[in-house]
């Protein structure tokens, strides 16, 4: 007799792997790969477990040190590390399959081989991920818009842009099976400005709704199908004090501002357990350059802010676009 493996039966509940029995499942959580410490630049990858908001790092190491990376996940499948900056743009793309966070390289490349940091990443989850600006090789801004397939793991260049070339790590979040956004960055001056990005057509709209501060060095995530948040951030004030959270509804694509308020940092990452939580996690003060390890948890259905007793393994920062979740099938 034949013994039947779940693994091959396409469930409707794939967030959490289901061993035959000879193999160890891992729980879902959150990712922060890459990024700097005061003196280095990280090959690292954290992991935070959502069901016991617990920090580990992963065996696997992206492919090189770097900073300014652009990721986002197939939930329930893998997650992509893409880019970033070392001693210049980087191209190369990282791939973290779920559950067992094993690393292995994509044969495609960014931007034709000429790299791409500091860009809006998000993803409709099941189908491609998305890269929205940046900068390339030359350190010059890009309007361009980057789709990575996921059955293929190929990458195109989308004939839609940004509404003006931008960088400095604008926030990317998405509507998974929707529409991804593209909220704040630098064009040379610091936005509130959001794009939307219609997945049915691939084709970008501005909004007439915009985030609060203009601001760099931000970061966003999700709740599915019901808002998406901006936190952190640089703007040119000083002191450069951006602590507000923006909420964009997704029925209505319209923001507003939730009342509990964020630590002083930019240059953070952010990703959610989508249903449930999101989470900021590390960056630096804008004025100090001092780099945080805290992780900060905002519950859905309150909108409330509260401080993890778990740290990130080290304090980091340049790591706004470089949080990406498995929250199972989205």
């Amino acid at each position: 007799m034949t013994r039947f493996d779940s693994r091959r039966r396409v469930s409707t509940y794939t967030s959490v792997w289901m061993p035959t029995g000879d193999e160890t499942s891992q729980p879902v959580g959150g990712y922060v790969g890459g990024g700097q410490t005061s003196s280095a630049h990280l090959s690292s990858i954290d992991k935070l477990t959502f069901s016991t908001e617990a920090v580990s790092t992963l065996s696997a190491t992206l492919t090189t040190t770097r900073t300014m990376v652009q990721s986002f996940a197939n939930s329930g499948v893998a997650g992509y590390v893409a880019g970033g900056y070392s001693s210049s743009a980087l191209s190369g793309v990282d791939k973290i399959t779920f559950p067992a966070d094993t690393k292995s390289t994509l044969s495609a490349t960014l931007n034709s081989g000429n790299g791409r940091y500091g860009g809006a990443p998000f993803a409709n989850s099941g189908t491609a991920g998305y890269l929205a600006g940046g900068a390339n090789v030359s350190d010059t801004r890009l309007a361009s818009i980057e789709k990575l397939t996921f059955s293929s793991d190929t990458i195109a260049t989308l004939s839609a842009t940004t509404t003006t070339a931008v960088d400095r790590s604008p926030a990317g979040f998405a509507n998974s099976g929707v529409a991804g956004y593209v909220a704040g960055g630098y064009d040379p001056s610091n936005l509130s400005r959001i794009d939307k990005l219609t997945f049915s057509t691939d084709s970008r709209s501005t909004l007439g709704a915009t985030i609060t501060n203009g601001r760099r060095n931000t970061t966003g995530f999700a709740n599915s199908g019901t808002a998406g948040y901006v936190g952190l951030g640089n703007d040119d004030a000083s002191p450069q004090t951006i602590t507000s959270v923006n909420k964009l509804a997704f029925s209505t694509d319209t923001c507003s501002t939730i009342t509990d308020t964020l630590s002083v940092r930019g240059s953070g990452a952010g990703f959610a357990h989508s249903g449930t939580a999101g989470f900021f996690a590390g960056g630096s003060h804008p004025d100090t350059g001092t780099p945080s390890a805290e992780i900060k948890k905002l519950t859905f259905s309150t909108d409330g802010i509260s401080t993890l007793s778990a740290t990130l393994s080290v304090a980091k920062f340049s790591i706004a676009g470089a949080g990406f979740a498995d929250s199972g099938v989205l």
